[in-house]
């Protein structure tokens, strides 16, 4: 159902929640949202890796790193929409784990990629044909996201 099609009380409701979730971000004021979103980015992204380093039968005892430190992010973010010790404290520490194992995936890909047949002397064909690169930067960008929201303020 869209706006256009509420009753004025429900799209006047509406309306007043979109224009206070737009000022609690002008305001940097987006700590529960952001911590959530990374509780379910990391989710999201590890079942990705998951699938990923299992087709590659987890060749490497590393690429099961992604997975286990998922969880205390999972819990951190999750619990930093509730509590702002939680994600003051708790999902900077676990957001900066997920980011470093993120860089460890880029040094491990790229790696991968000088280990195939011509290295990087054929990068036109090792980039797309060995690990992806871009890949572990995924992770970063999650961990950045918690990071992020341990510093900014509480929504209001």
């Amino acid at each position: 159902m869209s706006l256009l099609h509420l009753s004025p009380d429900r799209s006047h409701e509406a309306i007043h929640l979109i224009d206070r979730a737009v000022a609690n971000v002008q305001h940097g004021r987006f700590e529960r949202s952001l911590s959530g979103l990374t509780a379910v980015a990391a989710v999201v992204t590890t079942a990705e890796i998951y699938i990923e380093h299992y087709k590659a039968g987890f060749g490497n005892k590393w690429m099961w790193s992604p997975i286990l430190i998922t969880p205390p992010v999972v819990v951190a973010g999750v619990a930093g929409v509730f509590s702002k010790k939680w994600a003051k404290t708790a999902l900077p520490i676990t957001a900066t784990a997920y980011t470093l194992n993120g860089l460890a995936g880029e040094y491990f890909h790229a790696r991968g990629v000088s280990r195939k047949p011509g290295g990087w002397k054929l990068a036109s064909y090792n980039v797309p044909m060995g690990p992806p690169i871009a890949a572990p930067g995924l992770m970063c960008i999650v961990g950045g996201m918690g990071l992020l929201a341990a510093i900014l303020r509480r929504e209001k």
